[in-house]
């Protein structure tokens, strides 16, 4: 068995500091952060390490970043001209944004990791494992019969309810950010988790986030393929209604969608001006085209 690795620069701190007592080995290093496998006492945890902004390729959409709370203008303003201090801000809300949503995810019931601390850009946080106790799988590592499918699908779609209902919406939900843990499925990787409230774009990200899952889930279980969960989800949530007891029946009506009546209206009218407008001008004759008449 191999010993424990050196540890990473960005690591060194934590060691200093007593969170963590030793760096295991590398679990995965991916576009925004690299996780780490360690001991902290007598339990193994993992340690995300965000990378820095230059060596990131995730980009801070608009998309995702609307809506996000700063603590003050000065903050604001210096996010907006991108100096080194603003960048540095830009970091720090990037990777709380995540560190937040785990924490409210958590004590609203969604299946994700315990996050523990959050500590020089370092989150610790629970290292998911399977019956076996090795690190979870991915779901797109995983084959499932229609039946495990139908019911992975289901716990899925109850966390997704849970998420909106603490006013969080994934963005970026597939089967490449899903754990297969013990329990079922685990939801992880949320640094562009969007705030449903205060995003116009949280209504398409929701959608987006459940037609993944189908698509996915529906290669073994034909019968979600070219459901509407995602819809019905953000209908039930815009008038009131959504709960985790809300049956869904992956199918939206027309009527159900609410539509704003008076723009309606006013666009019928609108168009039935601009159309007495045209019968008016065809029915004018220009002077130009009045020939004289020749006895």
């Amino acid at each position: 068995m191999m010993g424990p690795m050196k540890p990473p620069k960005r690591l060194e701190p934590l060691i200093e500091d007593g969170l963590i007592d030793e760096v295991l080995r590398q679990l995965m290093s991916g576009k925004e952060a690299t996780v780490y496998v360690v001991r902290c006492g007598d339990d193994v945890r993992c340690a995300k390490v965000y990378k820095e902004a230059d060596k990131r390729s995730f980009r801070q959409s608009v998309d995702y970043t609307e809506g996000r709370k700063v603590k003050s203008s000065r903050q604001a303003r210096a996010m907006g001209k991108g100096s080194r201090y603003g960048r540095k801000l830009q970091e720090e809300a990037w990777q709380s944004a995540e560190v937040d949503a785990l924490y409210r995810l958590a004590a609203a019931g969604v299946r994700v990791p315990q996050p523990y601390n959050f500590y020089e850009g370092v989150l610790l946080m629970e290292l998911v494992t399977d019956a076996a106790g090795h690190a979870a799988p991915r779901l797109n590592d995983v084959e499932f019969t229609e039946q495990e499918a139908l019911q992975h699908h289901q716990s899925l779609l109850v966390d997704v309810i849970r998420m909106l209902n603490a006013g969080i919406v994934h963005g970026d939900l597939s089967e490449f950010n899903i754990l297969l843990g013990i329990d079922g499925p685990v939801i992880i990787d949320l640094p562009q988790a969007v705030n449903a409230a205060g995003n116009n774009h949280a209504s398409s990200m929701l959608e987006r986030d459940v037609d993944n899952l189908a698509a996915y889930f529906g290669r073994f279980a034909p019968s979600l393929l070219g459901t509407q969960y995602g819809k019905e989800i953000w209908s039930l949530y815009a008038h009131g209604d959504l709960s985790t007891e809300s049956s869904l029946s992956g199918q939206v009506a027309p009527d159900a969608i609410p539509v704003d009546l008076k723009s309606v209206l006013r666009v019928i009218d609108d168009v039935r001006k601009e159309e007495e407008k045209k019968q008016a001008r065809a029915t004018e004759t220009p002077a130009h085209k009045i020939r004289p008449q020749h006895s």
